[in-house]
């Protein structure tokens, strides 16, 4: 057996990060959505994961949760470059870079939760937000001015890194938050690439909806259009 085992893609941005890779590699595996924050997605999540948490890699007997050891595992199966970049002093900076997104940016992932489908209000700027939009678009401009040469990426060819800070540049267009003309170059190629399309028009057509509250999340399904 083999799958990858996500939340929704509207919604999860832990699980398009791996998802990006493994389709670009083309990574053979069977991809399952266990759509979030319903009565019956923890006790759906508790049968199969060690943490009760997508995204989760079951490859025959072995199983890999959380998005950067998936990441990982993907980069050790493909070829080199796919994943990585195959330079190694881009591939430390790249792994730096994912590791900053994996840890930081708490503002802007709190204030401003993935969304891909909607359009909301730019939120307050508060000073914590004001700096994460800031050090996004200071890491797009270096990242594209020192590696960027052979392509519209963050390493010029597509990468991880990508993949991670794509649910970013998502953020980015939902919230009409501001970015530099190097920066918003590079946001418009990760919107334009043709996976991230496909992926686009799944989150679209998916059934779900997921709201953030005071009282924390809900979710439900959408009417049907008449």
């Amino acid at each position: 057996m083999k799958q990858l085992v996500l939340g929704n893609l509207n919604y999860s941005s832990w699980s398009i990060r791996p998802l990006l890779v493994a389709r670009h590699v083309g990574l053979p595996v069977e991809e399952i959505i266990v759509p979030l924050d319903f009565p019956d997605t923890s006790a759906r999540l508790k049968e199969i994961s060690p943490t009760a948490k997508v995204p989760l890699l079951i490859w025959d007997g072995l199983t890999v949760w959380e998005s950067l050891a998936i990441t990982e595992w993907i980069a050790e199966w493909a070829r080199p470059g796919q994943v990585w970049p195959l330079e190694a002093a881009a591939r430390a900076v790249a792994r730096a870079a994912v590791s900053e997104m994996h840890a930081g940016f708490q503002a802007l992932r709190s204030l401003c939760p993935m969304d891909i489908r909607a359009r909301h209000p730019r939120p307050e700027m508060t000073p914590a937000l004001a700096a994460d939009v800031a050090r996004v678009d200071a890491l797009w401009s270096e990242l594209r001015g020192r590696f960027g040469q052979d392509g519209p990426f963050l390493f010029g060819e597509w990468s991880a890194a990508d993949a991670f800070y794509t649910p970013v540049v998502t953020r980015f267009r939902t919230y009409d938050l501001p970015l530099g003309p190097v920066s918003q170059a590079y946001a418009d190629a990760v919107l334009h690439d043709p996976k991230f399309l496909v992926l686009e028009e799944q989150a679209k057509a998916e059934p779900w909806w997921i709201k953030y509250g005071p009282e924390g999340r809900s979710s439900g399904y959408l009417k049907p259009e008449a």
